[in-house]
């Protein structure tokens, strides 16, 4: 995630804070998973989000975790508009707080391998569409 928000800061000539607490869910307990482990554990942690699926935080967990974070950070924000660069897993799961849905990997980004994003307002508004490529930004007026 910051080796993405560097960049964009500088081009967009804002600051970057890093704020630790917006970090990928841990994962720290099994390591490195060949990807077809990872997808099926993936699975596994989306669909019973209350549960710590092979010593993995909960989804749950990792859920009120992101949305305090970002809760909090726009609430001290200056006026504005805010990037928040991050990964798959907590973005989901802040898709699907702030669109109202239960957590489900139905709400993932999906494997289009350059990155997505999806825009809202204020610290509690619905995303504007799904999940976008970054693709799609690349020649909008």
């Amino acid at each position: 995630a910051i080796e993405t928000a560097t960049p964009l800061a500088k081009s967009l000539g804002c600051r970057l804070k890093v704020r630790e607490a917006m970090h990928e869910n841990d994962r720290s307990a099994t390591g490195f998973l060949p990807p077809d482990e990872f997808e099926s554990v993936v699975d596994q942690f989306f669909g019973c989000p209350e549960e710590s699926v092979r010593g993995w935080e909960t989804a749950r967990a990792a859920q009120a975790r992101i949305v305090a974070e970002v809760q909090d950070c726009l609430r001290n924000c200056e006026t504005g508009d805010v990037l928040f660069v991050g990964h798959g897993g907590v973005g989901t799961l802040l898709f699907c707080y702030l669109s109202g849905d239960p957590i489900s990997r139905e709400f993932d980004q999906g494997a289009n391998g350059g990155g997505c994003f999806f825009e809202f307002s204020g610290p509690q508004g619905k995303p504007n569409s799904r999940w976008q490529p970054f693709e799609t930004l690349i020649n909008q007026d």
